[in-house]
């Protein structure tokens, strides 16, 4: 036979019968996983912050793979780590504390409720995708309307069809330096991309809080990114890279600073109508390539003026085409328009996507669109370079 019908098989590759088997042995470890992340994340985080999300997560994810038995004892030891956690913190009874335990109870109920569905029906195709949605939902949850003084939208719009679950995320955070947020887009589909966006967004989460700069912050993701794929033999077993924005609004609200790795460049929108794409410095790899280059980050800084609104976006917003392949292009739809806030922003966003494609989008997409309150004239950005310190 010749070389190119020949099929050839390295000696480390893994049979293609056996990936379903582990794959399902690998799923099977997230549950405990989470616990053990969300106690951890708990533990070393700032009171403000909770492992309640990845708590959630976990008896949902046990749902489809675990017994009825394995998925109550999964539910049980959530509920009493996170009930633990409250404890040892000394504010079990407090409002939000009592309102993270009734939300992980109704979600370790629905879980049961998943797997007695799943175990008579068999359809464990369908409710994986369903399962793995709602654990990206957990680990992804929407952001405060008001952050910092600015005025705060998100939006995650999964595909439709028989599209897979993405690993888009996005996060925002008050920090000692001014609000930081980062919108990414991790490689891959399925319940691995949804550990990869936690992964991320813990990071990111701690890093804002305890970095002085917007540089650093980004580094501190390249290592949690590198540090994941130690433990998994590789990036690729946790999804390979992620295109991200970083970005730093400093407490006045007057500047956006930002870091583009690989990822579609934001929209400043003022409040006039005037639109521009903040593109960065200079092309940069993506998170969790340092592998193939590393070079220091370059940051541009732009002016935000009073009543100006940023966008930011993952690109299952700009590719997604309709019927004859034309991609929608947010900047030429949002130039000239005037919108009353960040939420109506995206509203009309996701309409005219929705309209775009006739329904038929193929990839997910995730919106964050941050509003500084008017109280001025807007005034052109300018737009400069900022080298790294040695």
């Amino acid at each position: 036979m010749g070389k190119r019908g020949r099929r050839h098989t390295a000696e480390g590759d893994v049979p293609r019968e056996a990936r379903p088997g582990i794959a399902r042995a690998f799923v099977r470890t997230l549950p405990p996983l989470l616990i053990i992340g969300g106690v951890l994340l708990d533990l070393a985080t700032p009171p403000k912050f909770t492992g309640a999300p990845l708590f959630s997560a976990a008896p949902l994810i046990a749902a489809p793979f675990f017994s009825l038995a394995n998925t109550v004892l999964t539910a049980v030891v959530a509920i009493g780590s996170l009930i633990g956690l409250h404890v040892y913190n000394g504010n079990a009874l407090e409002v939000e504390s009592v309102t993270e335990i009734v939300t992980v109870v109704t979600v370790a109920v629905l879980a049961v409720l998943i797997n007695r569905v799943i175990t008579r029906s068999g359809k464990e195709l369908a409710s994986a995708r369903y399962i793995a949605e709602a654990a990206q939902r957990a680990v992804l949850p929407e952001p405060a309307a008001r952050i910092g003084g600015l005025d705060v939208a998100a939006r995650y719009e999964a595909a439709q069809a028989d599209a897979f679950i993405g690993g888009d995320l996005y996060a925002v955070q008050d920090t000692p330096h001014g609000v930081r947020l980062v919108v990414g887009d991790v490689r891959g589909k399925g319940l691995g991309a949804v550990e990869a966006v936690a992964v991320v967004i813990g990071a990111f989460r701690e890093a804002s809080e305890q970095e002085a700069t917007l540089e650093a912050v980004a580094l501190r993701l390249e290592r949690a990114l590198a540090r994941e794929g130690t433990r998994r033999d590789g990036l690729d077993a946790v999804e390979g890279f992620t295109t991200a924005v970083l970005a730093e609004i400093s407490h006045e609200h007057d500047a956006v600073r930002l870091i583009n790795r690989g990822h579609p460049p934001p929209l400043l929108l003022h409040p006039d109508g005037k639109l521009r794409a903040l593109e960065p410095a200079q092309p940069a790899l993506p998170l969790g390539m340092t592998d193939l280059a590393s070079w220091p980050d370059r940051s541009v800084t732009a002016e935000l003026p009073a009543g100006a609104m940023l966008l930011f976006y993952t690109d299952g917003l700009s590719e997604a085409r309709n019927a004859e392949g034309v991609f929608y292009d947010p900047a030429a739809r949002m130039v000239g328009r005037m919108f009353p806030g960040p939420d109506s922003l995206l509203s009309a966003l996701v309409e005219e996507v929705r309209e775009h494609t006739g329904g038929g989008a193929t990839d997910d997409m995730a919106l964050l669109a941050i509003a500084r309150p008017a109280a001025g004239g807007a005034m052109s950005p300018k737009v400069t370079e900022e080298h790294p310190s040695a």
